[in-house]
C-alpha cells in the first residue's frame, strides 16, 4: 500500500491552564498551556493517552463559548473520538502548537493579537490559570521519504508552523522559506541550516497578489524532488497553487496548500486582521446552479485561468456560439464566477475558487449528480425508488461498477474513516482475528488504520463489485488480496451500504452471511453536527439511495432481512458508528 500522507489520531476534548505568558514580537503573544489535559487523562469516564502533536503544522481546535457555558459548547467524549453537538453558542478556532514538550507537560500555542476574533480576544486578556479548551490534532503530516528540498510559504498566521518546521527538522531537505507579514516588527529568528534561504516581504494579509509576486520571485531548485508548503489567506493562495502545479510542475502529491483564514471572516488561525471584502455568496436558486454547472463543465474556469479573454475568443475555445455564452454572462458575472465586459473577461472571486477540485464537484461530479436527481424527487417518492434510480435508470451502486468517476468520489469520501479508527484498531479483539475480509469503499482507509495500528500478521482481503473492487484493490498496492470466497473470521464492511439502496444493502449482508460468523458494519448513522450543511447532505444523501441516514434500529431492521443478528454499536464520531452484527 502506498505511503499514506497523513498519521490518524484520536480526538480528545482536553483541558489545559495557562502557565506562562511571553511577548515574541509587537505582534505575537506565545502563551504556553499545560496541566494533566496533556498527560493520559480520564474525560467523561473513557481513559485516553497523553497529547501527542508530532507534526510541524498540526492543528488543535480551540473551543469557546460566546456567552461562556464553555462546558455546553464542548463535544461529547466517546470511547477513541468525539460527537460535535449542535452548539449555537461554540466558537472554534484552529491553532498550530509551536512546541510540545511532553516531560514538562507543556505546550505553545502563539497569537496574532492584531484582531478581535475569539481567540485574539482570549489570548490579549489572558493571565495565568485561565482555563483553555481543546481537541486535536486529527492527524499528522507525514512528508515524503525522498525529498531534496522544501518550499514553506506563509503569512503571519503560519509563522508557528514555519519555526517549529525549523526548530524540529522533520526532513533534512534544504528549506525555501517565504515569509509575508504586515509589519517589519512581526520578522521572528528562524533556526536556519547551511542551503536554507529565507524570504521576508511586507504586504498586507491576504494580499494575494503580493504573495503570488513574491512566490515566483523565489529561488526553487530547478530539479531534485521537491514539496511545497503554504498556509495564508485562503483566497490569496489560489494563483500560489496553480503556479506551483501548473508552471513549476509539482504533483498533487507534493503539494500542501492550506487557507488557514479567510478574509471576510478571519477564522481558523490567528485572526488575522484583514481588509472588510463582503463575503462570497454561493447561488442558492436553482437557475444560478445550472448556469455554474454549465460553466464549469463547458471548460469557461479553466479558459480564463491564464488571463483574461474577449467572449467571442473565449466562445471559439468552448465550441458555442457567442450569442448563446451572452446568455449565461450575467448570472456569471453576479454569482462572481466571472468578471469584466465582452473584451475582458477574467476570473472571478468565485471563479477563483472553482479552480480548486472541492469546489467544482459541488457543481459537477457524484454530489451535482445526485441534485440532479432530484428533480423528481415527488414521483421517486410516490414510487418508492431513489431519485436516483428514476433518474438515471439504474442505482448509483449498479452505475459505480462501471463509472470510473463515481468510484473515485466514493472512494475518496470514503477516507474520511482513517481519522476515526485508531480506537477501532486497536481493539484487542483482533488478537484473535486471522482471516479479515474488508468491503467498500471505505477498505482502503480501513486497511491503512490496520498497517499504522501494527495489525500485518492478519491476513486480509477485499471485496466488492466491478470498478469499486478495482479500485480498492489497486490502493492496496498488494497488502490485501481479492476475496476468492473462503471464510472469513470477521468481516468489515466501510460505508459500503451507504451508496446501496435498502435491497441492495440487504443483498450485500446476504452474500457475506456464508462466509463468517462476524460482521461489523461501519456507516453514518446521522449527519455531521458540526457541518452547516447537515440537513442538506441528508437530502443528497436520500436522492443516492432513497434511504435517509440509517440509524442504528434501521441497520438492525436490515441485518435482520438477511439473517443476521444485531449485537451492539459503539459511536466513533462524525455521525459513524460501528454496528456489530452475528450469527447463531
Amino acid at each position: 500500500m502506498a505511503q499514506r500522507a497523513f498519521t490518524s489520531h484520536p480526538l480528545v476534548v482536553r483541558r489545559v491552564t495557562v502557565r506562562r505568558i511571553e511577548e515574541i514580537t509587537p505582534r505575537m503573544r506565545r502563551i504556553v498551556v499545560g496541566g494533566e489535559g496533556l498527560g493520559e487523562t480520564v474525560v467523561d469516564g473513557h481513559t485516553h493517552r497523553a497529547f501527542a502533536a508530532p507534526g510541524f503544522d498540526d492543528h488543535i481546535k480551540l473551543i469557546f463559548a460566546a456567552d461562556g457555558d464553555l462546558d455546553s459548547a464542548l463535544p461529547i467524549q466517546l470511547p477513541h473520538g468525539i460527537e460535535w453537538t449542535a452548539a449555537e453558542n461554540r466558537l472554534a478556532r484552529d491553532y498550530t502548537p509551536r512546541w510540545v514538550d511532553a516531560e514538562a507537560g507543556e505546550m505553545a500555542l502563539d497569537f496574532v493579537l492584531h484582531g478581535d476574533g475569539p481567540a485574539a480576544s482570549w489570548a490579549q486578556a489572558a493571565a495565568i490559570g485561565d482555563e483553555l479548551c481543546f481537541v486535536g490534532p486529527k492527524s499528522s503530516l507525514r512528508l515524503p521519504e525522498e525529498l531534496d528540498w522544501i518550499a514553506l510559504i506563509a503569512d503571519e498566521t503560519g509563522l508557528p508552523a514555519v519555526g517549529r518546521f525549523l526548530d524540529e527538522r522533520p526532513t533534512d531537505a534544504a528549506a525555501h522559506v517565504l515569509l509575508l507579514v504586515e509589519d517589519d516588527a512581526a520578522r521572528q529568528e528562524l533556526s536556519l541550516r547551511p542551503g536554507d534561504t529565507v524570504t521576508w516581504v511586507t504586504a498586507p494579509g491576504g494580499d494575494a497578489a503580493a504573495l503570488e509576486e513574491a512566490v515566483r520571485n523565489l529561488a526553487l531548485p530547478a530539479d531534485g524532488e521537491g514539496y511545497a508548503w503554504a498556509a495564508a489567506e485562503s483566497r490569496a493562495l489560489l494563483p500560489v497553487r496553480r503556479y506551483l502545479q501548473r508552471e513549476r510542475g509539482l504533483a498533487k502529491d507534493r503539494l500542501n496548500i492550506t487557507g488557514y483564514w479567510h478574509a471576510e471572516t478571519v477564522s481558523m488561525g490567528d485572526d488575522a486582521s484583514a481588509p472588510e471584502i463582503p463575503p462570497v455568496v454561493e447561488p442558492a436558486s436553482p437557475v444560478p446552479w445550472l448556469v455554474v454547472r454549465a460553466a464549469v463543465r463547458l471548460g469557461v474556469v479553466d479558459a480564463l485561468a491564464d488571463g483574461p479573454l474577449p467572449l467571442s475568443t473565449l466562445a471559439a475555445r468552448l465550441g458555442v456560439a457567442p450569442r448563446s455564452l451572452e446568455a449565461l454572462r450575467g448570472i456569471l458575472t453576479s454569482a462572481e464566477v466571472i468578471a469584466g465586459d465582452v473584451d475582458a473577461l477574467s476570473l472571478g472571486r468565485f471563479g477563483e475558487e472553482l479552480l480548486e477540485e472541492h469546489h467544482r464537484e459541488e457543481f459537477d461530479g457524484l454530489e451535482a449528480e445526485a441534485v440532479l436527481a432530484l428533480r423528481d424527487l415527488d414521483h421517486a417518492l410516490r414510487e418508492g425508488v431513489s431519485p436516483w434510480q428514476r433518474a438515471y435508470g439504474d442505482s448509483l451502486a449498479a452505475q459505480a461498477q462501471t463509472d470510473a468517476a463515481h468510484v473515485e468520489t466514493l472512494v475518496e469520501d470514503a477516507g474520511r474513516l482513517a481519522y476515526l479508527l485508531d480506537g477501532f484498531v486497536a481493539n484487542p479483539m483482533w488478537d484473535e482475528v486471522a482471516h479479515l475480509l474488508i468491503v467498500g469503499p471505505g477498505a482502503p482507509a480501513v486497511l491503512g488504520a490496520f498497517e499504522d495500528g501494527g495489525r500485518g500478521g492478519i491476513d486480509i482481503a477485499l471485496h466488492e463489485s466491478g470498478l469499486v473492487r478495482d479500485a480498492i484493490v489497486e490502493d492496496a498496492g498488494g497488502s490485501a488480496t481479492v476475496w476468492d470466497g473462503r471464510l472469513v473470521d470477521v468481516a468489515v464492511a466501510a460505508l459500503a451500504l451507504a451508496h446501496r439502496t435498502d435491497a441492495e444493502a440487504v443483498a450485500l449482508l446476504d452474500e457475506l452471511a456464508p462466509h463468517t460468523s462476524r460482521l461489523i458494519l461501519l456507516e453514518s448513522s446521522r449527519p455531521d453536527a458540526l457541518s452547516p450543511d447537515a440537513e442538506e447532505h441528508q437530502v443528497v444523501g436520500f436522492a443516492m439511495t432513497g434511504a435517509p441516514f440509517r440509524s442504528t434500529e434501521r441497520l438492525g431492521e436490515l441485518a435482520a432481512a438477511a439473517g443476521w443478528t444485531w449485537e451492539r454499536a459503539e459511536p466513533l464520531g462524525w455521525g459513524i458508528e460501528a454496528t456489530v452484527l452475528v450469527r447463531a
